[in-house]
């Protein structure tokens, strides 16, 4: 079988630039990273999300407070700090996958405070909202508060780890590419 980035019938191959087909297509390698892609503490969500991240052309990170946690997570070959700072730039998308943390509040009040781009946090929107009160709490704005995506991702009722993974990705790269979601062209 041929590397379909070696085929000769590749626009690439005959000294034109990459199209988004030939990239969609396997013709041509992806484009560079643009996006960060930060989840906050380890978990089954964050291991598939940072995973596909990947794959979708994110920069992976995973920020994980707990140093026992970040040593078992650091087998999952991306970044992993104890904290975003550094990474919470413009171009980075926040992902907490844990809403029952201690650490909830402060880490979303200095993602909020920061140039992210985008912030959020999973839930069940049938249930309170943890974040809302710890960042009352620490005197984050309601107008700031409402920054915060929840429920996160594509609704397809997920419901497994990958699931709900895959649901988010799909949220931030229709974000990402000015798009609305779902089945809408």
């Amino acid at each position: 079988m041929t590397n379909p980035i070696d085929d000769p019938a590749c626009e690439v191959a005959h000294g034109q630039a990459p199209s988004a087909d030939d990239e969609a297509h396997g013709y041509a390698p992806p484009s560079e990273a643009d996006r960060t892609l930060i989840a906050v503490f380890a978990s089954p969500v964050a291991e598939y999300l940072l995973r596909y991240g990947r794959d979708a052309g994110f920069r992976p990170v995973l920020v994980e407070p707990d140093p026992e946690r970040a040593r078992l997570a650091s087998e999952l070959g991306v970044t992993v700090v104890s904290s975003a700072d550094g990474y919470l730039d413009d171009t980075a998308d926040v992902v907490l996958t844990d809403h029952h943390r201690p650490e909830l509040g402060t880490v979303l009040r200095d993602a909020l405070a920061s140039p992210a781009r985008w912030v959020g946090i999973m839930g069940n929107p049938r249930h309170p909202a943890p974040h809302i009160p710890a960042l009352t709490e620490l005197g984050v704005p309601a107008s700031e508060i409402a920054r915060v995506h929840r429920p996160i991702g594509l609704n397809i009722g997920s419901r497994t780890p990958a699931e709900i993974a895959i649901a988010t990705l799909a949220g931030l790269i229709a974000d990402r590419n000015d798009r609305p979601g779902g089945l809408s062209f």
